[in-house]
């Protein structure tokens, strides 16, 4: 994997080696070179690698000349919401929902909104000129010019009011919820807020010691939340992932609710209390075809557009619309956030869920049918391979043999070395059976590659 290339996510890459120290501090020029400010906001997520690569970031950016307020340990929207606030651009070092050895550096530009590609291309290029000991650029500032580092424990306050203003001043009061943190940015942020909100929280996976973080917990790995809510007679349950970004929901029954249940339930809401903007909403090519299907019954139309939660915002804003997401639980509140944010969404969940005075489960089975839907991870770090006359023509195929009834979509994955395979169809065995089909063509295809 090339580190300096980015992903649908920022720069990912195993701590140390292939996202080392010498790397991380040429990020943090070359930032300060591509996106000029005075001072930038920082924060990092739980993982053992995380304050080495932060502190090398910094240097980074103080050896170009800026200042960094360091927010310490800090969920990724909460960095973002603090970029949106002072209006400064920000660096995020996490990997979200990645095992702990694994590290990665998200990048927003002042505003809070993720850069676009064409800025990620200039900053990779410097990054690349950076990494060239034969190149420099210029003469690195001295003296009064060097930048400094600056601890401010006032950005997680301000975070935390800024997501119980998100439900209005109406309380929780009387919900009991299971939380589990992944041992990960929301660890102590996450009790707080709901507490604070007035709800009964009991807590998981909020111990983390730096190689814990999504480690059989978190919104990767909802069983054991599952297990708890039912366990504690919970009401609700709510994970996050690594760096808070995402929400998995698990109703009283210890049953999970996808990203595109949420998504129904939420939009169906928004639209009632007249928050719903052009009445439309964006979602993502991986979302299922029952939640178009549920949406345009509520006369609520859809876009569509590519993975990654960026995407997602920038259609938003494009489209002048104000809430959109991803089945995998980043959904964007525009209203609220310039990113997918798991514990607003939870907040804004828990909220619906008092509102409405119904359960999850019911709000869930009244929301949408899905379509079987079959999802494959291929372990290949080969997108080449997507360009194949062998693959291409046998997802033609398949294609062809579903019609109208059925989907196939093959890309690569942009935060880990994989190919991603994903099937719809009104059958669940017919759909296994063309994943499978189209699963075994890659494999084969990867092994004769050189």
């Amino acid at each position: 994997m090339e580190v300096t290339c980015f992903g649908t996510d920022g720069i990912r890459g195993v701590a140390n080696t292939e996202l080392s120290a010498d790397l991380a501090l040429a990020f943090g020029r070359a930032v300060a070179r591509v996106l000029p400010s005075e001072v930038f906001v920082m924060g990092r997520d739980t993982r053992r690698s995380g304050y080495m690569l932060q502190s090398a970031v910094a240097a980074g950016i103080a050896s170009e000349g800026s200042d960094v307020l360091d927010a310490g340990v800090m969920p990724t929207p909460g960095v973002a919401w603090m970029s949106a606030e002072r209006n400064l651009p920000a660096v995020v070092v996490s990997a979200s929902h990645n095992p702990f050895y694994d590290n990665g550096l998200k990048l927003f530009a002042a505003g809070g909104s993720k850069v676009p590609e064409d800025l990620e291309a200039e900053v990779a290029g410097e990054l690349r000129a950076l990494m060239d000991a034969a190149r420099t650029s210029r003469q690195a500032p001295s003296g009064h010019g060097v930048g400094t580092v600056i601890h401010d424990p006032s950005l997680r306050e301000g975070y935390l009011g800024h997501l119980l203003g998100a439900i209005e001043g109406r309380s929780l009061e009387g919900l009991h919820l299971l939380l589990d943190a992944a041992n990960g940015a929301a660890s102590s942020l996450a009790p707080q807020v709901f507490s604070m909100a007035g709800a009964e929280v009991t807590a998981i996976g909020c111990e983390p010691d730096g190689s814990n973080i999504n480690d059989g917990c978190g919104s990767t790995h909802p069983a054991a939340l599952a297990r708890e809510v039912v366990d504690h007679g919970a009401d609700l349950g709510l994970a996050f992932d690594g760096d808070a970004d995402r929400l998995v929901a698990v109703d009283h029954r210890g049953a999970v609710a996808t990203g595109d249940e949420l998504m129904v339930i939420f939009a169906s809401d928004l639209a009632e209390r007249d928050q719903l903007p052009g009445r439309g909403v964006v979602v993502t090519v991986m979302s299922n075809l029952g939640l178009h299907v549920a949406l345009g019954d509520l006369g609520i139309s859809v876009r569509t557009t590519g993975v990654g939660d960026r995407q997602v915002a920038e259609a938003l804003d494009a489209a002048g619309l104000a809430f959109g997401g991803e089945q995998s639980g980043h959904l964007v509140f525009r209203r609220w956030a310039t990113t997918g944010d798991g514990m607003l969404t939870g907040l804004l969940l828990a909220d619906l869920v008092k509102r409405s005075g119904r359960k999850l489960a019911d709000l869930v089975a009244a929301s949408m049918t899905r379509v079987p839907q079959v999802l494959v991870n291929i372990g290949v770090d080969s997108p080449s391979l997507l360009d194949s006359a062998e693959v291409a023509s046998e997802v033609e195929a398949l294609r062809a043999e579903l019609g109208d009834s059925g989907r196939v979509l093959v890309r690569p994955s942009g935060t880990e070395p994989l190919v991603r395979v994903m099937v719809e169809a009104l059958d669940e065995d017919v759909a296994r059976a063309a994943a499978e089909r189209l699963s075994a063509v890659l494999v084969r295809v990867a092994a004769q590659s050189p």
